[in-house]
């Protein structure tokens, strides 16, 4: 298998779903703009997503991957099995109460959790608990597709759990144009677009896990030894992902006191920012903890750390134009996939402001992603913990700081946020290196410096290119959309003809994956 035309494949459908994902949130914006509807709606989303985080695509992921990879490389397919169904129905039974617990509590949840500011406005704060309400299904099915995730790609299937994402946004865009009209209150039919997504992504992945022998049957036992040491290791890994969702919190609670608005342009803001970090730091992150799981189960840590710095070079050479080009046409950007019907030049400004202050991190967090692979795959969760509460001190005293004495609102939040990101992956990093566990390869500085040239290209390209900020504010529709396409493609084709003419080429990129 090579890894690069998986990550390929991977980043082509999620790009797919990126782009979707702009479109199904330029409908909303359009729709909702930035006011109670949509603030009520994205606290509704978000619990059931931090939870998601928590139980499966955080916790359970750095559990059971290298627990399962393990028993793939070295047991046989019944032993797999046997671990794969007492896993699945413990987890589920589990997911289940969780559910319950976020329609029955809905309203100590919103007060305690997320938005505690939004009890003064009663009619924001009743709409909240309602949407949560409709949501919190959404993690029951999330989480399950999430376990099918890691067993698919333990079996070198990236794509398929990579198509799920799309299934998410074409409901939640299908649930704009055509559910939404159809309630009194239509953000309530977006909440409902949610659990009909939840249920789809779910029934898409059974018969692939079918295909290949593993589909999760009903089987409850507490003696599987497999089985416990995912839990046991479940343990500090939800502890671990809680300290990021808690800083999440924190930060919610921080921007819903700041006023109407603060949570959607931090929002808007969040979602151009997951399009490079899901693009490549996600995409990246799937394909590496499965392989370097094999390679520590074959004892191989040569190849374990040649593939580390494989993926690190990758992300220094993509993530820092993305950071770059996000932080420059900030106000570009948000102007033509936003600003349309009630979403105003003034949120387009307040939102750039807190997208620059994202793309400051941004280095640091899809560094994250590879880096912490590098302990997960190793069966260490302890340490990216110890690192995590660390990085959670760190990140709010950066808030107060921010927000409270330098006044930056919004955008200090997002900025506390990506330098947090940055101090967590420079520990990992030293913590690798220390530990003997990554060697970084000959050519650092040579690659480091040609890197510098092409960014000091693309800057003077995107730079020169955008001409002012208040055209963009004032011009429409296809006017917007032409410049910012061919301002782009420019970018990009500059900053990679800079990279060819200074030697790069991709067959230097090419490696294989552990079988």
């Amino acid at each position: 298998m090579n890894l690069l035309k998986a990550l390929a494949a991977v980043s082509s459908l999620t790009l797919v779903s990126r782009i979707l994902a702009f479109v199904r949130d330029i409908l909303i914006a359009r729709i909702f703009g930035a006011g109670m509807a949509n603030d009520a709606y994205i606290i509704a989303t978000r619990l059931p997503n931090m939870l998601r985080r928590l139980f499966a695509e955080g916790a359970f992921s750095q559990a059971f991957v290298p627990i399962f990879g393990e028993y793939n490389k070295r047991r046989g397919h019944d032993d797999t099995k046997l671990l794969v169904d007492h896993v699945t129905t413990l987890l589920a039974l589990a997911l289940f109460v969780v559910t319950l617990i976020g329609i029955v509590a809905a309203p100590l949840i919103i007060y305690l959790t997320t938005a505690p500011s939004f009890v003064k406005d009663v009619e924001k704060f009743n709409l909240t608990v309602h949407l949560l309400r409709i949501t919190s299904p959404y993690i029951f099915f999330i989480s399950l597709v999430s376990v099918a995730a890691g067993i698919l790609n333990t079996y070198n299937k990236f794509w398929v759990p990579a198509v799920a994402p799309i299934l998410l946004n074409v409901c939640l865009i299908g649930g704009a144009l055509w559910i939404a009209p159809n309630f009194e209150q239509p953000i309530v039919g977006l909440a409902w677009a949610w659990f009909i997504a939840g249920f789809i992504q779910l029934a898409f992945q059974i018969p692939f896990l079918k295909r290949i022998g593993m589909l999760p049957s009903f089987r409850f036992s507490l003696k599987d030894e497999g089985m416990r040491r995912v839990f046991r290791k479940m343990g500090p890994a939800v502890f671990g992902v809680s300290i990021a969702q808690i800083s999440l919190i924190i930060n919610t609670v921080f921007a819903s006191s700041l006023g109407t608005g603060s949570v959607s342009w931090l929002y808007y803001a969040d979602r151009l920012m997951e399009f490079p970090s899901g693009l490549l730091g996600a995409a990246l992150g799937t394909i590496l903890l499965p392989s370097l799981s094999k390679h520590y189960a074959d004892n191989s840590p040569a190849e374990y750390s040649k593939l580390l710095d494989w993926g690190l070079r990758l992300v220094f050479m993509l993530t820092l134009p993305a950071a770059l080009a996000l932080g420059l046409i900030a106000v570009p950007l948000l102007a033509t996939f936003f600003q349309h019907g009630a979403f105003l030049d003034t949120d387009v400004m307040k939102t750039s402001h807190a997208l620059i202050g994202y793309s400051i991190g941004l280095i640091g967090i899809i560094a994250v992603k590879i880096l912490a692979p590098g302990f997960y795959a190793r069966q260490d969760i302890r340490t990216p913990v110890k690192i995590g509460i660390a990085t959670l001190i760190a990140t709010q005293l950066m808030n107060l700081l921010f927000i409270f004495g330098l006044e930056l609102h919004q955008a200090g939040l997002a900025l506390s946020i990506g330098l947090g990101a940055c101090f967590n992956s420079a520990i990992l990093f030293y913590l690798l290196r220390k530990r003997g566990i990554y060697q970084p390869e000959p050519g650092w500085g040579e690659f480091f410096f040609k890197l510098c040239i092409a960014l000091i290209a693309l800057a003077l390209t995107l730079w020169f290119g955008m001409g002012s900020e208040q055209h963009w504010l004032t011009s429409h529709g296809w006017t917007r959309i032409i410049h910012l396409s061919w301002l782009v493609v420019l970018g990009v084709v500059v900053y990679f003809a800079v990279l060819f003419a200074l030697g790069f080429r991709l067959k230097d990129f090419s490696r294989r994956g552990a079988m």
